[in-house]
């Protein structure tokens, strides 16, 4: 009864332990006083809130005429799926019934809400699966006038002062935070603009009264692209970090109109065969007026910088005085790649006189302040320019370079000074899967951040943010063993990385001492899915790890792609660096996963194109808004359709695109029919692939699909011996094998069907296919499909693909492939639970009978073994017969039997244990 006891206590503690740890996770809601500001958060904010949340908060202003409002921060992250797992709710009132002002998920911080009354009911839940940074909002009582601090996530939208169109309140501190979605960009438009005017302003950034200030990014974290005040308009203004922003200041003073802006949002063009030499916008004034500058211009007013466009046809740039210091500077607002400039000289238009460069030298900065002297080699560049006032002459950049500021410094001139010019190149974004992921925006907060290790004990991770940061990161050992110091970056979920932008560092904000500006000459890059397990980035030439060529002066960045790979931790490894010390800022390239074709809820079935074709109405699936899972159809003529291939495995599958085939047949691909050579995955037998696995990933399958049925087509040949598997995946990375095939099996199309199981959780499909040897031989794969028609019971046994006449006749001698597994299936996680309670049941219905029959025996025992009377004679043994005349004498001996030895067999009797 003890090890029985015991067994079952164990069972009841793992149930109660389990129920548990369900219910555990960080306090959180509560009734809050909106008196005073302040802030709530998910449950761990900025890291993953916990699973199994449901907290409640309910805000309530002092007075019933007051009204709430929110506003949230822009790193806001939820799991997706129509907000019907993770969400935030907002209601207009104090309770779950009142009126619904929001509903938000994903990743994209909602838009600012303000209740209509004194009280704001807001509801946070999580599910078991997939917790992302959550969330962080602001609360305070709305005041009227006084509060404009807000945040836009629509596609277009008009921001405006406060008030507008009557005059802006006094003392304002004002937000306004445009939130761009991947692979959009957005443009601000000034429609009207009236600020109060500074009568001594010299400089447009020394506003000292009221200003707006826009950044290319979060506030006082992004670069500022400018601070306005005045009656002139800001320029049209166009980012693709992801985030822009307007900061509005007033005083106690004079109040003006106010400004009205419209923002839009429209999908980047992106092209693999782009050229990075588009104009800048001197010629086509896209480039304002305020954007050029100049050390000096010449008295009349009649040649000022603004008069330095490109076939401008009224003379153009003069300075005061034709010597080598005078220079003509232009901020292009935003960091971009300087490819080429196009020069002309002047003809005077009171004179007639001739006048224009014949060369010149080039200075770019990040920031204005720090300038680097374009070099070609070792020694400083100089550009051949004209031979004439008119002809147009092009200079390319032999090294394109990052700047946002760009000087052109006259030294040599025929009659004197007279430019007129037009700058070249494009935006870092233009190129493919190249969107800045955080770091210069402020996007990734500064935990996300981190370093090996770090000289100054009060650094900040901000400081190694490119071009926004005006220090860096310094290791805390000046010059260290290469390779054991690194910078960190986090990006929050697996991107696909392209590159990186690095730059150097100082050591202060004014410090102009050499011994304080350092940068890295060469470094290594590492990447990680989780942040424990580092791969370096290969030379494709060497095979060996690549040393990146890095800085060569601390301001000016440089950008090195490599191939895409996926990872949501980057690490920097510098190799060597400049005498002043290691000294970095840091921005990676990279895009988002692709992403599955959304489908409708209604699978549809599985058809070759051919079939498809013949009829009037699209087996395609319909895109919807809704959630993308499970892909249907996929023959690999649009990509992978949300398949991924796994970054732990060591051999991927490659993409045969049109053309001839691989191998040796000449097999179709059966998404096109007879004739057709289509797209399809494969891997090749050869000593390089021998033992190494391809896996293919598919999308999440969610619980509520039910059972599916996977159907896909396959060649499996050759001398490799070659595996073909199908696996699944749960959220614990646990796999589970239900099909596999190995051999040759011929150079012809096949089919291969299994049945995918309802689960209570989401699981993944991995494709597998590997050679034993490295002999000749391949292994296909297309038309996957995870059919919701396909009845349960066609979908157990492999099935030809399609007809002999389409795909060959079988090899002479050769069967149909031999499935090792093709019912084997994972058992849901409640099935365990029911098969423990079940076994623990059964063993207590067995002991309980034991028991029973053993205290039976023990009973029917002690009734025969009352007092018994044994007679026998104490003259003759009982063999012996008594002599004659002799009386015989009987003797009685009451005997008890011993019943210890009844209880040898049971110990479970309660009696047995008394004796």
């Amino acid at each position: 009864m003890d090890h029985f006891t015991m067994f079952f206590g164990f069972l009841l503690h793992v149930c109660l332990t389990t129920t548990t740890a369900r219910g555990e996770g960080e306090p959180c809601g509560g009734h809050l006083d909106a008196s005073v500001p302040g802030y709530i958060t998910s449950p761990g904010y900025p890291h993953e809130y916990p699973p199994h949340q449901s907290c409640r908060w309910v805000i309530t202003a002092p007075e019933p005429s007051q009204r709430i409002t929110l506003n949230f921060n822009p790193h806001f992250e939820l799991e997706r799926l129509d907000c019907r797992y993770d969400f935030i709710e907002i209601r207009d009132g104090n309770s779950e019934s009142a009126d619904l002002l929001g509903k938000h998920c994903s990743n994209i911080a909602p838009p600012s809400l303000i209740s209509s009354g004194p009280v704001v009911h807001i509801k946070f839940v999580s599910d078991y699966a997939h917790q992302g940074a959550g969330f962080s909002l602001r609360y305070e009582i709305l005041k009227i006038g006084s509060d404009c601090s807000q945040n836009f996530t629509s596609p277009w939208g008009v921001i405006e002062s406060p008030g507008y169109p009557d005059k802006y309140p006094h003392n304002l501190e004002c937000t306004f935070i445009i939130i761009v979605p991947p692979r959009l960009e957005v443009t601000l438009t000034f429609l009207t603009f009236d600020l109060e005017n500074d009568p001594l302003l010299t400089v447009e950034a020394e506003c000292k009264y009221d200003w707006l200030e826009v950044w290319d990014g979060l506030p006082q974290v992004g670069p500022l692209i400018g601070r306005y005040c005045g009656t002139k308009a800001p320029p049209e203004i166009t980012s693709s970090t992801g985030i822009l922003s307007l900061t509005f200041h007033t005083d106690m003073a004079v109040a003006k109109d106010g400004f009205s802006a419209r923002y839009n949002m429209t999908p980047k063009e992106v092209s693999d065969t782009f050229h990075c030499s588009s104009p800048f916008g001197m010629e086509s004034r896209k480039i304002s007026d305020s954007q050029i500058t100049a050390s000096s211009s010449f008295s009349d007013g009649r040649w000022t910088p603004q008069q330095a466009r490109l076939n401008n046809d009224d003379n153009g740039w003069t300075p005061s005085e034709d010597n080598i210091k005078e220079y003509i500077q232009v901020d292009l607002s935003f960091l971009r790649v300087l490819t080429g400039i196009a020069t002309q000289g002047a003809v005077s238009k009171d004179t007639q006189r001739s006048y224009f460069v014949t060369t010149f030298k080039l200075e770019v900065s990040t920031n204005g302040e720090d300038w680097m002297i374009y070099r070609h080699g070792k020694n400083q560049k100089i550009f051949h320019a004209n031979t004439d006032p008119t002809e147009v002459v092009l200079n390319r950049i032999p090294q394109p370079v990052l700047a946002r500021f760009v000087r052109i410094r006259p030294q040599t001139w025929k009659n004197g000074i007279a430019l007129r010019f037009e700058l070249y190149g494009c935006l870092i974004t233009d190129a493919q899967c190249s969107e800045m992921q955080g770091m210069m925006s402020g996007l990734l907060p500064e935990s996300q951040i981190s370093a090996s290790s770090t000289r100054d004990i009060h650094w900040s991770p901000g400081s190694a943010r490119l071009v926004a940061s005006r220090s860096g990161w310094f290791p805390e050992m000046a010059s260290p063993v290469a390779g054991t110091e690194w910078l960190q970056v986090d990006l929050g979920m697996t991107k696909m990385v392209r590159g990186v932008i690095t730059q150097g560092a100082r050591g202060g904000e004014s410090s102009t001492s050499t011994d304080n500006r350092a940068f890295v000459r060469k470094y290594r890059v590492a990447h990680s899915m989780n942040g424990r397990d580092w791969s370096l980035i290969i030379d494709s030439k060497t095979g060996l790890p690549k040393i990146f060529e890095g800085n060569t002066h601390y301001d000016t960045p440089e950008i090195r792609r490599f191939e895409e790979v996926p990872a949501q931790f980057i690490r920097i490894y510098p190799e060597k660096w400049s005498p002043g010390g290691i000294g970095m800022r840091l921005e990676v390239l990279g895009c988002e996963l692709p992403e599955t074709i959304p489908v409708t809820d209604k699978a549809t079935p599985t058809l070759p194109r051919a079939a498809a074709s013949s009829t009037t109405q699209s087996l395609w699936p319909v895109p919807t808004a809704g959630p993308s899972y499970p892909p249907s159809l996929c023959d690999f003529e649009r990509g992978l359709c949300g398949w991924s291939h796994d970054p732990a495995a060591d051999l991927r599958w490659a993409l045969h695109s049109g053309g001839s085939t691989p191998g040796l047949s000449p097999s179709q691909d059966l998404s096109l029919g007879i004739g057709g050579i289509g797209s399809f995955l494969y891997i090749e037998a050869s000593p390089r692939a021998e033992g190494r696995r391809a896996r293919l990933v598919s999308p999440e399958v969610r619980p509520q699909q039910g059972e599916l049925c996977l159907i896909f087509s396959y060649q499996l040949w050759g001398e490799g011996m070659g595996h073909l598997r199908v696996l699944l995946r749960d959220t614990n990375q646990e796999e589970t094998l239900i099909w596999a095939l190995k051999g040759d099996q011929g150079p012809v199309w096949k089919e291969g069907r299994t049945v995918l199981p309802h689960s209570p959780k989401e699981y993944q499909v991995i494709m597998e296919g590997f050679f034993d040897h490295g002999n000749r031989g391949h292994i296909w794969l297309d038309n996957m499909d995870m059919s919701s028609s396909t009845m349960l019971e066609d979908c157990t046994q492999p099935f030809a693909a399609f007809p002999p006449f389409m795909t060959g006749e079988a090899l002479p001698g050769r069967s149909d492939p031999t499935v090792d597994t093709v019912s084997v299936q994972p058992i849901p996680t409640y099935w365990y639970y029911i098969m423990a309670s079940g076994g623990a049941l059964l063993l207590l219905g067995l002991a309980t009978l034991v028991m029973l029959l053993c205290c039976h025996r023990y009973r029917v025992a002690a009734k025969k073994s009352q007092h018994s009377v044994v007679y026998q004679s104490s003259q003759y043994p009982a063999s012996v017969p008594p002599r004659p005349g002799v009386e015989p004498t009987l003797s009685i001996r009451l005997e008890k039997e011993d019943h210890i030895s009844h209880c040898k067999s049971c110990r479970l009797c309660p009696q047995c244990h008394g004796n």
